[in-house]
């Protein structure tokens, strides 16, 4: 393998002889991935930026120096954005001429991190090389150990991407993960710490977590206020098949991908097929049985749930009588419209209820009726879905106390002991809510008592 690496770049060391003198000498990429977010190079034009292509998307790929500088805190990756299919494969020993650039995904002045790239490339292929791509760089115990608490503790002003912030691979997660930017990794022993969630992404840890702080009982990892658990790698498998079905608990014994930016986090994109081994793990049911004086109260989020959503609809519903045995109040939460993803101007939601209500009754459970407050057109959820939580009950052992109220613009509140509105929103206009689903409130009475309860879930 090292005399593969020492022919390439005699290869490209002949090649500079070759060369007009005037003409600039090679760039390498750590030199334009720097020790930082952003790139010291920013703005600049690139010439002769040597490497091996390690991945190709559809707007651009993923270039690889595969001996680099020797230092950890630089990344030796880098994207290439082409804005069209490349005419590179995987495994051309290309040099590349072109503008660095800081791309952020998403909105201007959101939270997302910038990724460096190569824009506005000339690409010069020397010769496909597939006899070896360079060799991925570990992750876990047998290689770079990923911080295990700390996502960033010394961004100046808050912002890891401030020049005057300390940069620090070892301790903080954003910067463990920036140094491997747009490079092949590979995580050996991979364990799944929740199911496959429905964009196709798997999260794990590396060597069946032993590195990792607090797991709970059935596999997954538990936050604390100090501790957000940088060790949690996403995997994304949108460059090669379809994700597999994962739970919690599932094994891999490697993962191999390009170090990638996306939503928020930064995620391995495979680059060969997932291979999964079953870890046994089996729905919980709950052993409860309430008897006349005990109420049972569950949360279930539904996951974009739209009339249209048979298969779902039936599933959401055996789970719900068979392994929550049909709790007398059900808070739901991604409730969508009457037409789901349709951006018509449609909010109410009373068929989506309605098609879950009649499949839990015909799974052999009780005909609940349910409540929400239909919210303001394409202000919660992606526009046209119209997310809301909501609840369903028993009537026939809990009560609702319908009280109506316009809790739209104004929030409910407590007034003599009961609610201004219920069912109703709760502190709609407060800025924590821009971004993920507002949430209710509704009164209740059982056996003569009265009881709110709040409906709310995590930011989308």
């Amino acid at each position: 393998m090292e005399r593969h690496y020492s022919v390439y770049f005699d290869i490209l060391d002949r090649l500079q002889d070759l060369y007009n003198q005037a003409i600039a000498p090679f760039t390498r990429i750590h030199q334009i991935q720097g020790k930082a977010h952003r790139s010291p190079l920013e703005g600049q034009t690139v010439s002769r930026v040597p490497g091996v292509v390690t991945a190709v998307r559809d707007n651009g790929f993923y270039l690889q120096d595969p001996i680099g500088d020797g230092d950890d805190a630089t990344s030796e990756g880098v994207f290439v954005f082409t804005d069209a299919a490349p005419t590179v494969q995987v495994g051309d020993v290309a040099l590349i001429r072109g503008t660095v650039r800081e791309f952020r995904p998403g909105e201007p002045d959101g939270g997302n991190l910038t990724i460096t790239q190569i824009v506005d490339p000339t690409v010069r292929v020397l010769f496909n090389s597939d006899f070896f791509l360079p060799r991925p760089t570990l992750i876990g115990s047998e290689g770079r150990q990923p911080p295990t608490e700390i996502i960033d503790n010394d961004a100046v002003e808050g912002n890891a991407e401030n020049p005057e912030t300390v940069f620090d691979p070892d301790e903080d997660g954003l910067d463990f993960y920036e140094s491997l930017e747009g490079m092949l990794v590979q995580v050996d022993d991979a364990v799944a710490i929740a199911p496959s969630n429905r964009f196709g992404e798997v999260y794990v840890l590396p060597n069946n977590g032993e590195n990792a702080t607090i797991r709970t009982p059935r596999g997954g990892l538990v936050r604390r206020e100090n501790d957000f658990n940088p060790e949690r790698i996403q995997i994304d498998t949108s460059l090669t098949d379809a994700a597999p079905a994962v739970n919690a608990g599932d094994r891999f014994d490697s993962i191999t991908g390009v170090l990638d930016y996306s939503f928020g986090n930064f995620e391995v994109l495979t680059t060969s097929p997932l291979s999964v081994t079953p870890g046994g793990l089996s729905p919980e049911t709950t052993s409860l049985t309430p008897g006349d004086n005990q109420l049972t109260v569950a949360s279930y989020n539904v996951l974009a749930l739209s009339p249209d959503d048979e298969e779902q609809i039936e599933a959401i519903a055996q789970q719900i009588v068979n392994n929550l045995r049909s709790p007398d109040i059900l808070g739901l939460q991604e409730i969508e419209d009457n037409n789901g993803e349709v951006d018509d101007g449609t909010v109410d939601a009373s068929e989506t209820y309605t098609a879950l209500i009649d499949a839990i009754a015909a799974a052999g459970g009780p005909r609940y009726e349910f409540r929400d407050v239909p919210p303001v057109d394409s202000e919660d959820g992606f526009p046209g879905t119209n997310f809301r939580p909501g609840f369903l009950f028993n009537p026939e052992r809990v009560s609702f106390i319908d009280r109506p109220g316009d809790t739209l613009s104004e929030g409910t509140q407590v007034i003599d002991g009961v609610l201004s509105a219920s069912p109703g929103r709760i502190d709609p206009n407060n800025p924590a809510f821009e971004e993920s689903i507002r949430p209710i409130i509704g009164e209740f009475e059982f056996n003569g008592d009265r009881l709110f309860i709040i409906n709310h879930q995590l930011p989308i």
